[in-house]
C-alpha cells in the first residue's frame, strides 16, 4: 500500500455506534469489531471521533465500545446524515490524512461522511465489517458506492496489521489478543 498510514497521521470515526440502531440488526457482528476498534484506538492512542445521531431518541453509543475508547476521544452528536456538517467534527479531523470510518447504517450516514471526506481531501479507510445496515442490499449498495468514489474498503484485521506494521511493535501482543 502506497498510503502513509500511521498512528499519528490516522483517525478512526464511528458513526452512530447507538442502542436501538444495533437493536434493528440482525447480528452484532459490527458493534463487536467496533469494540476491537475502541480497544484498538485506546492501546495505540489513535484519534477518535465518535458521533450519535439524534441520541434522545436513538439511545448513546453502546457501552461496549463508549468504554473501551481512549480517554481522549470526542463525541458529537448530529442529526445531519454527513458528520461533516456538525460543528466540531471537520476540526477535529484537521492533523490527520487518513479516516478510518464505520458504524450504522452504512448506506446513509457512512455512504454521506465518507463521500465529504473524500471531497475534502481525506484517505479514506472503510472498515466493511464493522458497518451495518438494516437491509443486506442497502448495506452493500453503500459499500460499492463509497469504494467506487475512491474509498478503499478493509476489515478490522487489516486495518490493526496496517497500523502494526511488525510484529516487533511494543503493542503487538496486547493488540493481537484482540482478535483470537
Amino acid at each position: 500500500m502506497t498510503i502513509d498510514i500511521k498512528t499519528e497521521n490516522s483517525a478512526f470515526l464511528f458513526i452512530d455506534i447507538q442502542e436501538k440502531l444495533t437493536a434493528m440488526l440482525r447480528k452484532d457482528k459490527a458493534a463487536k469489531k467496533a469494540e476491537i476498534l475502541a480497544k484498538t484506538a485506546k492501546i495505540l492512542n489513535i484519534k477518535s471521533i465518535i458521533t450519535e445521531q439524534y441520541p434522545q431518541g436513538l439511545g448513546s453509543t453502546i457501552p461496549s465500545v463508549k468504554y473501551c475508547l481512549p480517554d481522549s476521544a470526542k463525541f458529537f452528536e448530529k442529526t445531519s446524515f454527513n458528520a461533516l456538517e456538525t460543528d466540531g467534527v471537520k476540526e477535529s479531523l484537521r492533523d490527520v490524512k487518513n479516516i478510518f470510518i464505520f458504524g450504522i447504517e452504512t448506506h446513509i450516514c457512512v455512504l454521506q461522511t465518507t463521500l465529504a471526506l473524500l471531497e475534502n481531501g481525506y484517505n479514506v479507510f472503510v472498515v466493511k465489517d464493522a458497518c451495518a445496515s438494516r437491509e443486506t442490499e442497502e448495506f452493500k449498495a453503500g459499500i460499492n458506492l463509497m469504494e467506487k468514489e475512491g474509498a478503499k474498503i478493509m476489515t478490522t484485521e487489516i486495518v490493526l496489521f496496517e497500523l502494526l506494521k511488525s510484529s516487533k511493535h511494543p503493542h503487538f501482543k496486547e493488540v493481537q489478543l484482540l482478535i483470537k
